[in-house]
């Protein structure tokens, strides 16, 4: 699998189209075959983020050879937001046997992992794929999924940073999190790293 790359832009369709640069897919010796993809959304399916994002990423590979239709099958399951809905589609995807499954954001990441753990998975819009357990690390992730970040660690501590240009006096700042959620650990390290230099030693999260 590719390593993880880090998401440093606000154009998500952008992202959602460059994923397929590193879709495992791209064997082009072997495109006698049909690829079968899966794509499973947290969106509905008439919505027009969803629709737009989805044109790019079929642009894209189109661009790299593969066509729906043609040489490959792309099977699309749309959530709407519904947790039993993507776990539902989780398992149907997985059942498919599909070469590969792009997904978006952690809500669908985990319950695909919890199903397969074979099925190659690239996910975009990820806040902390580490801290979500989703990938062992951002250059060598393991297991069966790699893909993007939403956001890059170092940003977190530069709001700190900043909150100090605007208040210099601040001595003592609070971190609202929720503890259950694993995916902010990264981001509460690095704001916990630059603390004691930026002055604002007295540091709580809750």
């Amino acid at each position: 699998m590719a390593s993880c790359f880090l998401y440093r832009r606000r154009e998500f369709i952008t992202l959602l189209g460059g994923a397929a640069a590193a879709w495992p897919l791209a064997a082009r010796a072997q495109q006698d075959r049909v690829r079968r993809i899966g794509v499973l959304m947290n969106l509905a399916a008439n919505d027009p983020e969803g629709q737009a994002r989805v044109a790019a990423f079929v642009q894209a590979l189109r661009q790299l050879g593969w066509t729906d239709g043609a040489n490959a099958r792309i099977d699309y399951r749309w959530s709407g937001g519904d947790e039993a809905r993507v776990r539902g589609y989780a398992a149907e995807l997985a059942a498919l046997a599909p070469d590969a499954i792009l997904t978006t954001g952690a809500v669908t990441l985990g319950p695909l992992q919890q199903v397969s753990r074979t099925v190659p998975i690239v996910f975009v819009n990820v806040t902390d794929p580490v801290g979500g357990g989703f990938v062992a690390s951002l250059g060598r992730p393991g297991g069966n999924a790699t893909g993007f970040t939403s956001i890059e660690y170092g940003m977190s501590g530069k709001w700190l940073e900043l909150l100090k240009e605007i208040a210099p006096r601040v001595t003592r700042a609070a971190v609202i999190r929720d503890p259950t959620f694993a995916s902010g650990i990264g981001q509460l390290g690095a704001i916990q790293s630059v603390a004691p230099s930026s002055g604002a030693a007295n540091l709580s999260a809750f």
